[in-house]
């Protein structure tokens, strides 16, 4: 059984009230899940404050409270754990809970504002490929080897991300590829995890609602290399103009990844087409299942990692080339009409520029471009009006509609977007706000050889409004619709 006292090594204890010699049952942050002889962990969080659960926690029978501010009133059957800090508290004795787990196998953190989800996703299917056994953390799922799990965060909970570490090494998990977020590591859920390597993919115009100045978002970013063990390496795309910056202070090997710039690992785009890239990575050409410059970067972000644990070089293109795009990125359909319908997550201004620019590269100009883009309610407000501008822009037709307006009146955040449409462009927008219908109208104004890009939302399959998730998966409606359409 453990004790209070080995869960708390690494901790930085300001002050105890009661004995450490105390045996636990479970670690929690969650009130409502407490059971006799817990540890109940008081988080101030975004929406409630732990601290007014004690009593609560309490009543339910925990052994112990870890707090920043100690109440007024102590349970004689309770010990108290005061800390400056309970969320990284939090995250080192979770670690400690389940003996450390990220330390017994390889764990590869992935942070930027693109990317993330693409890179660990197709590590992920690269190294199975090679005949490992491999985890994966990300926004769309959860994979203890083959066995695969859902995910609710970009980065989970400190005590999720442990368990599922845990889960790997009695699997026999030799690799983890993990999406590392800004909120992830600002409310400190992956300290105490030993990485072996990091990788920068790019920063933009993301979560100005969290952060209050994109300065802060950097930073945050920043901070993961600069805490990564002289053990471990450091990859970055130095293209982007914060890439030289996140590895200025990390003590990590360094290696870059670029297009256009001298780096480790360089590639040149020879062909660029809807059914994929043909690259040259390094002086060997290489053929991948992925679409745009986009991705190249992606597949530098890739053969890199892979090369930096220890792949041969040719193995690695030969099992790039095998590699299938990941759920919600860049996913397409062509009906029978010969209308491609491309369903990806972008949710941002680069992201969404970078997927337009792509698909506008690869056309012939004869066809219509149509675009179905929402912005999602609650989140970063500044984004909105440029999302429209760059819908409006690069696109000949643009319906304006609902992503996740979640307690937002969807109206208001079209409106919005809509101010950033310049007036030339005026008559290429239509606002529909029920996203089934907008995608259902952009189907009914295409053409044959037509595109449709439906944004935001990506793998995602449900729609949140007004605290309610309901089922909704773009793919699924563009492909019913254009199928009702052909007939």
């Amino acid at each position: 059984m453990i004790k209070l006292k080995d869960i708390l090594n690494n901790v930085v204890v300001d002050a105890i009230h009661g004995t450490n010699d105390v045996a636990i049952n479970k670690i929690e942050f969650d009130s409502r899940k407490l059971e006799l002889n817990d540890v109940f962990v008081a988080i101030r969080g975004t929406v409630s404050n732990g601290h007014d659960f004690i009593n609560t926690a309490v009543e339910a029978g925990v052994k112990v409270i870890v707090c920043d501010q100690l109440p007024e009133d102590f349970s004689q059957s309770v010990t108290y754990v005061k800390v400056a800090d309970t969320n990284k508290a939090l995250a080192l004795m979770a670690a400690n809970y389940y003996g450390n787990p990220s330390a017994k196998l390889k764990l590869v953190g992935i942070t930027g504002t693109n990317g993330k989800t693409t890179i660990a996703s197709l590590l992920y299917q690269l190294f199975i490929s090679a005949g490992f056994k491999v985890g994966l953390l990300s926004t769309v799922k959860i994979m203890v080897d083959k066995v695969e799990f859902k995910a609710t965060h970009t980065t989970p909970d400190s005590l999720t991300i442990n368990y599922f570490l845990n889960e790997m090494i009695a699997a026999g998990v030799e690799y983890c590829f993990m999406e590392v977020s800004s909120h992830g590591i600002h409310q400190k859920r992956t300290e105490g995890l030993h990485f072996t390597g990091g990788v920068f993919t790019n920063l933009s115009h993301d979560h100005l609602d969290y952060h209050p100045t994109f300065a802060e978002y950097r930073d945050v970013k920043k901070s993961f290399f600069d805490n990564l063990p002289k053990t471990a390496f450091a990859l970055s795309n130095i293209d982007d103009k914060n890439g030289a910056v996140m590895l200025q202070n990390s003590v990590a090997t360094k290696y870059t990844y670029a297009l256009k710039s001298f780096a480790d690992y360089r590639a040149q785009i020879l062909e660029n087409q809807m059914s994929g890239l043909l690259l040259k990575v390094n002086g060997n050409e290489v053929w991948v299942k992925l679409i745009g410059t986009f991705n190249a970067y992606n597949v530098l972000a890739i053969y890199g990692t892979a090369i930096a644990l220890g792949l041969e070089s040719l193995e690695v293109l030969r099992l790039l080339s095998n590699l299938e795009s990941v759920s919600g990125r860049f996913q397409y359909i062509v009906s029978k009409n010969n209308v491609t319908a491309i369903v990806d997550y972008a949710h941002t201004p680069d992201a969404l520029e970078n997927v337009l620019k792509t698909i506008n590269d690869i056309r012939t100009k004869n066809e219509q471009l149509l675009t179905v883009v929402g912005c999602g309610g609650n989140r970063d407000k500044t984004k909105r009006p440029i999302m429209a501008s760059i819908a409006s822009e690069l696109s000949d037709k643009v319906v304006l509609t609902s992503d996740n307006p979640r307690n937002e009146d969807p109206e208001v955040i079209i409106a919005e977007m809509e101010a950033g449409v310049a007036g030339q462009n005026y008559k290429k927008i239509v606002a529909v706000t029920d996203r089934k219908q907008a995608i259902k109208t952009a189907c009914q104004l295409a053409l044959p050889h037509d595109i449709i890009l439906i944004a935001g939302k990506g793998h995602e399959t449900y729609q949140e409004i007004k605290g309610v998730r309901n089922d909704f998966d773009d793919m699924k409606i563009v492909q019913e619709i254009l199928e009702q359409l052909d007939k």
